[in-house]
């Protein structure tokens, strides 16, 4: 009793572990995405001399490198190592940063900034799937609540600790601070193990789905998840999200300084600070909501994550056009807090919808869709919009994204609950 009472905290203790390192990690990847974001009103007025659209297509280039090499170290991920494959991603990723401080032109920052891609790659697909082999199914939620969480206060440092460093000590030493922790993350990474793929899942998690070999056939697996329809449905509303996240991240502190009148360095900070108190309240009432909820329905991920998302929509709208100080403050604060409810269901939803076996290559699928027609787009077509007109009139095409993100969930639980319906139907007569 005694030697099984230890075994179990021993596992405890290494899964607890890697939620922290992992969690670690994605902190400081959010920090490193957004630093940029908070040195864009410095680029652009720097030597280098950059337009909005060459600003928006920094984050571009980052987000095109990321996504096509995601289904690489998505297959890698259902087949090799995952601690050693996230430590060479992380490394790589941290280096890169430390390089584009020394860019001595637009072509040289931006090759930096693709390079970034890479390692960011090895890590976004492959750490998820991970964690869920850490954590029993009913606690996915508040386990992807935690390590979600780290994308506000990531985004957050990376506002705050841009703008400061920037005005302090300039723009290339921003870079070198964001870039220099991951080494040593990376080592930690390796002292993590690597649990059996699909160990605390039966059918019951995972139905619909049977086990298959870790060497499945890669073209079979990728078939099988693009005719899920609620994966896929539930990928296309993330899409809709990331577009307007990644948008509202990219651009907000230029659009408070130059629509709001916010001086430089106040307008990192005040929006810093409103992403991560709301991104940590909003995050873990969403997971902790969806672990209840899931006590009563399949979908009830899925649910959370919609209605949240539905009831973002008019406060995103009224932040990006009221001229009101105090009602602009509000409604983002409430704007915010709902889009950072579905952070940790939706990513639980995207899990729980595929095999065990196939969650890495599932998380890489969902890199690739919700990046190449969410952030890749929005910070480049609104810097376009704002070339063009003016970036009070860009970000109104936020709240529309919002809206389809809320819609494409809602039709992703109905689809699910149907596909359900018909799973047990089809074994009532088997």
């Amino acid at each position: 009793m005694m030697q099984q009472r230890a075994g179990r905290q021993t596992l405890l203790s290494s899964a607890s572990s890697a939620l922290a390192v992992l969690t670690l990690i994605n902190l400081l990847n959010y920090l490193d995405r957004f630093v940029v974001s908070a040195l864009a009103e410095t680029l652009k007025h720097s030597s280098l001399a950059l337009s909005d659209f060459k600003l928006g297509s920094l984050m571009t280039s980052f987000l095109l490198v990321y996504l096509f090499t995601a289904p690489v170290f998505g297959a890698l991920g259902d087949r090799r190592s995952r601690p050693r494959l996230i430590a060479v991603g992380v490394g790589i990723w941290s280096l890169a940063t430390a390089l584009s401080g020394f860019a001595g032109s637009y072509l040289a920052l931006l090759g930096a900034r693709a390079a970034v891609g890479i390692g960011e790659a090895a890590y976004g697909t492959i750490a998820p799937a991970l964690l869920a082999d850490y954590f029993p199914a009913n606690r996915r939620g508040r386990i992807m609540a935690v390590f979600f969480c780290a994308i506000p206060i990531g985004s957050a440092l990376g506002y705050i600790v841009g703008g400061l460093v920037d005005a302090h000590y300039g723009w290339r030493m921003a870079f070198f601070v964001a870039g220099a922790p991951g080494l040593l993350l990376a080592a930690l990474t390796l002292m993590l193990r690597d649990p059996p793929r699909g160990g605390h899942d039966t059918t019951a998690t995972a139905p619909g789905f049977a086990k298959r070999g870790a060497r499945a056939d890669l073209i079979a697996t990728y078939r099988r998840l693009v005719t899920n329809s609620p994966y896929v449905l539930t990928v296309l509303g993330y899409a809709a999200y990331t577009f307007a996240v990644g948008g509202l991240g990219f651009w907000m502190p230029a659009f408070l300084e130059r629509v709001r009148g916010i001086p430089r360095a106040e307008a990192t900070v005040s929006f810093g600070e409103i992403v991560v108190v709301t991104g940590f309240v909003g995050t873990f009432v969403g997971g902790w909501l969806g672990d209840y909820c899931a006590k009563y329905s399949r979908q009830a991920f899925l649910w959370v994550s919609a209605i949240a998302t539905l009831i973002a929509v008019p406060f995103t709208w009224a932040a990006l056009t009221t001229a009101s100080p105090a009602l602009y403050l509000a409604a983002m604060v409430v704007a915010q807090l709902c889009l950072f409810v579905s952070t940790g269901p939706i990513n639980a939803a995207i899990l729980n919808l595929t095999s065990p076996l196939e969650r890495a290559s599932a998380i890489a699928v969902s890199i690739f869709t919700i990046h190449i027609l969410g952030d890749v787009l929005s910070p480049p077509v609104i810097g376009a919009l704002s070339d063009a007109s003016s970036l009070q009139a860009a970000v109104k095409i936020v709240p529309i994204a919002v809206l389809v993100c809320g819609l494409l969930w809602c039709w992703a639980a109905h689809a699910d609950r149907v596909r359900g319906v018909g799973a047990r139907t089809r074994a009532a007569h088997s």
